[in-house]
């Protein structure tokens, strides 16, 4: 459905006829009514700002994407927000900060997905499907470039659901610049990958995607589970109670027993796209697809090990040479799947690491422009967005160390990412995660504790029957312990047991049993070790 009076991760309010013409997306919060919510000092609408300095050469075009230093294009007027407010209108708080006046600091934990109990997994799977099922309130994507939009005099856009808006994001960010005509594109561009700010704009669109879910949902305290895939050999989230096994019917599509056997996928025929040099028209295009495990297995021989991902960790360079896909010894080429994760070698033959385990799906999840439609998408790169922060930890690098200049076009570190509105610029995010409201819980060495949670929250729900048990083996018990001294009382003095005692009745006979041989004791060892 085209909606004429909305905006690109566009916010409604900004993409009216009047807003796209003026170029001004200062919209008005809805607590005070002025815009930006200037009246009450939670910010103002103010002159957009980009660097002028250069990108590298991947790109050697200029004036042609709608992306190019990103929002000029639709706006050179947004809302810049004060103190811990944030938004397209100022009207939401700043990542970490809650309350009616964003004063409220909290820091969220993002769990291994393993570590949840029943009911919190099937809260988040049922988060997905709300969020898959509702229409943005917030936002609309569009369907046409800005000159298919006669500069603003025809607005082109559509409605979409929660999850479609970061669906339509990821698609948006990665596609192929159109250079006017059927099959005219240049491949050679991504806004958000084979580049720094990979990991910069992958966290921002994970902390908006939570933001979102919260909204929603009213549960604040939501936050993104991950999944830990080292040295994992088959897809252990693929199953019903998670994100889906494999159908029966069709081994690339989703189990009927999921609930994500019944989503349509948008955005992912980027061939068809190119091929007539048009944008996404954002409507659904057939089932989610996956078929782990039976990949290209020329391209990628197996998930990443726990070794690739301490050799990845341990490079201490965020991003070397010409900082795209053939980076050397590179951090973030290695971490994204372009480095070898053995030798640190860019351009490398096989992808590993990230890209690995999206081929290692082999199904939406394995096209960069479609890879967001499964949910599997989140659970993956809330892990990589872990790895991250570890580096960062690790190494400490000065801000010096992400790239002001010569980086491919859109990952410098003062560009505005593309299509964020709010605006965020890459470098904002070269910082840890405890400046941005949240950790993960394979950080703070709660792995035990983690661990003992689901069981832990079981054991609660089970507690009244454990009592009622417990009350019923102690009045067994008394029952039992006064018939035993009634009829020690009348039989004491009679031969009734003779030659035994009562101390001797509910003893064990004193045989060999009882102590351990050598072989015994060694066996014992040997499964417990097996069990580890």
């Amino acid at each position: 459905m085209i909606y004429n009076s909305v905006r690109q991760q566009f916010p409604r309010l900004c993409a009216t006829q009047e807003a796209l013409r003026a170029k001004e997306c200062c919209p008005a919060w809805e607590g005070d009514g002025s815009a930006c919510g200037a009246s009450s000092g939670r910010g103002f609408c103010r002159d957009v700002e980009v660097s002028d300095q250069p990108d590298g050469p991947q790109y050697p075009f200029s004036g042609l994407d709608d992306r190019e230093k990103w929002p000029l294009v639709f706006y050179n007027r947004t809302c810049q927000c004060a103190g811990n407010f944030m938004g397209f209108n100022c009207g939401d708080c700043k990542f970490g900060y809650f309350g009616q006046n964003c004063n409220e600091r909290r820091e969220s934990l993002r769990r291994n997905i393993f570590h949840l109990s029943r009911s919190e997994r099937i809260r988040f799977v049922s988060y997905l499907n709300l969020a898959k099922q509702t229409v943005s309130a917030d936002y609309v994507v569009a369907t046409g470039t800005y000159l298919e939009m006669g500069n603003g005099s025809n607005p082109m856009f559509s409605n979409v659901s929660v999850y479609d808006v970061f669906v339509w994001m990821h698609y948006y960010v990665s596609r192929n610049a159109l250079l006017g005509g059927p099959g005219n594109v240049w491949t050679d561009v991504d806004f958000a990958h084979w580049a720094p700010a990979f990991l910069p704009w992958h966290r921002v669109y994970l902390l908006h995607w939570e933001h979102e879910i919260r909204k929603l949902s009213g549960d604040t305290s939501f936050t993104i589970p991950y999944w830990d895939w080292r040295d994992a050999r088959e897809c252990a989230v693929c199953t019903d109670e998670l994100m889906g096994g494999r159908s029966p019917q069709d081994p690339d599509l989703i189990s009927p027993g999921s609930v994500f056997s019944s989503w349509r996928v948008l955005c992912s025929q980027a061939t068809d796209y190119n091929d007539r040099g048009v944008l996404c028209d954002a409507r659904a295009e057939g089932p989610l697809r996956r078929n782990p495990g039976n990949h290209n297995r020329n391209l990628v021989e197996r998930l990443p090990t726990s070794a690739e991902v301490e050799f990845t960790l341990s490079l201490p360079d965020y991003d070397t040479g010409a900082m795209d896909r053939s980076a050397n010894m590179s951090f973030r080429n290695t971490l994204e799947g372009f480095g070898d994760p053995r030798t640190g070698l860019g351009s490398s033959p096989r992808l590993g690491m990230h890209a690995a385990l999206h081929v290692f799906m082999n199904g939406s999840m394995s096209s960069v422009q479609g890879s967001a439609n499964d949910p599997i998408f989140l659970l993956h790169h809330a892990y990589v967005d872990s790895l991250y922060e570890q580096w960062l930890r690790r190494h400490r690098p000065s801000p010096s160390q992400y790239p002001g200049s010569n980086a491919p076009i859109g990952h410098n570190a003062e560009y505005h990412m593309a299509p964020f509105m709010p605006l965020h610029r890459n470098r904002e995010y070269f910082i840890s995660s405890k400046d941005l409201g949240y950790e993960y819980s394979n950080l703070l060495g709660q792995r035990l504790a983690e661990s003992l949670h689901p069981y832990l929250e079981e054991l609660q729900a089970a507690w009244p029957w454990l009592l009622l048990a417990a009350l019923c083996g102690g009045i067994v018990a008394i029952a039992v312990t006064a018939a035993v001294l009634t009829a020690k009382r009348r039989y004491g003095g009679s031969s009734f047991l003779p030659g035994r005692s009562w101390k001797n009745l509910f003893s064990l006979p004193e045989r060999q049993p009882l102590i351990w041989s050598n072989d015994t004791e060694e066996t014992s060892h040997r499964n417990y070790q097996t069990a580890m």
